[in-house]
């Protein structure tokens, strides 16, 4: 196996972890847990799931640490195609991987006011679950704002992608939309929450399928044994 197609696995591995411990923590437990409005549902849910709160802390945060390591690992395989974009490349995740470690304290921090560590009740059972929910409704937009970034990197790595010659063109144009789409996302979720809820799930596809696509080529395909700019048209 020659270095890159190694390297490449190495990154469809990251990924996966990325995808598995980010879909756990932010998919499943984030959701869960928060209810929009509703101090005294939020606060229950988190008292009753603490213990999977907890573990969706720590996802979360294995969660970006793979990141890291992700985005360091296809630098390090694409920055001979374009050096600059790869940079940029570097620099969103950094972004990303920054906000959304500060969330996943949002949410620990809700944890402990939930359950008493943090002592609150000086301002009564209601103060108490609205400080709880101020909290994950941090996490929840913060997350959002961290997914300008996760956005925004699928944007030079699709450019990559199709300047390598290594992946399929489709494969980089698809990569491109997903940043278009996870752009929509939130500006949908800030300017109009209502519309947002019905159009979540199918906005995010275009998205989802492209990194699920990559996923599987970098670990099944690894890279075509193209020269660099040599690109693959299907």
């Amino acid at each position: 196996m020659d270095s890159n197609k190694k390297t490449a696995r190495i990154a469809g591995v990251l990924y996966l972890l990325v995808g598995i411990f980010g879909g756990f923590a932010e998919g499943y437990v984030e959701p869960k847990m928060y209810v929009a409005g509703n101090a005294a549902a939020t606060a229950a849910n988190v008292v009753a799931n603490a213990g999977l709160v907890r573990m969706g802390v720590v996802a979360d945060l294995l969660d970006q640490t793979f990141f890291i390591f992700l985005a360091l690992t296809l630098y390090s395989l694409l920055k001979d195609i374009n050096k600059n974009v790869a940079t940029a490349m570097l620099f969103l995740v950094v972004l990303a991987v920054g906000i959304g470690s500060i969330t996943a304290v949002f949410e620990f921090e809700g944890l402990q006011v939930a359950t008493g560590a943090v002592n609150f009740t000086s301002f009564g059972a209601g103060g108490s679950n609205s400080v709880v929910l101020l909290l994950l409704d941090a996490q929840h937009y913060g997350l959002l704002v961290a997914q300008i970034f996760f956005g925004l990197w699928l944007a030079p790595l699709g450019y990559l992608a199709i300047k390598s010659g290594w992946f399929p063109k489709s494969l980089g144009i698809l990569l491109i939309i997903g940043t278009v789409c996870y752009l929509i996302d939130f500006l949908v979720a800030f300017i109009s929450p209502g519309i947002s809820q019905m159009i979540h799930g199918y906005i995010t596809i275009p998205s989802a399928f492209a990194e699920i696509w990559m996923v599987y080529y970098l670990l099944v395909t690894g890279v075509r044994g193209h020269k660099p700019g040599e690109a693959i048209l299907q």
